[in-house]
């Protein structure tokens, strides 16, 4: 099975492996203070961005022009191809991204990876991970 890895990347460090087909990247915008949510799949090539959506919009919140309004929430399905990796900045001043993994209740990314309050990577993997250091 595929699995995600996190790692830091001020550090060379061993990437964390979870084993899912899928997950979920939620947080809550920093401004507007509204949920936004995105659903993932590990395919071969990358993370392939399958559904989006966010409970408002305003500042760089804006839904896609296709998106549809379903019990409160934007939805909408990105036509984007896989990227090899997400770069996910971690901050102090902000609630962490919330990593939601199938059959399991949402958790905050640090349950799994602890924040240096820098960026964490983020991309599919197969395990055992080698070690890296991600690029600046």
């Amino acid at each position: 099975m595929p699995a995600l890895c996190l790692a830091l990347a001020a550090a060379l460090t061993a990437p964390v492996a979870i084993p899912a087909p899928t997950f979920t990247l939620a947080w809550t915008h920093s401004i507007e203070h509204q949920r936004w949510e995105e659903d993932y799949a590990l395919t071969p090539t990358g993370l392939r961005l399958v559904r989006a959506r966010v409970r408002g919009s305003g500042a760089g919140m804006e839904p896609a022009a296709n998106a549809r309004l379903e019990e409160g929430w934007y939805v909408w399905e990105p036509a984007a191809d896989p990227v090899p990796e997400l770069r996910l900045t971690r901050s102090g001043h902000t609630a962490d991204y919330d990593l939601c993994l199938p059959g399991q209740p949402c958790a905050p990314l640090s349950h799994w990876l602890p924040s240096d309050g820098g960026v964490t990577g983020v991309w599919a993997c197969e395990p055992p991970p080698a070690r890296r250091k991600l690029p600046p």
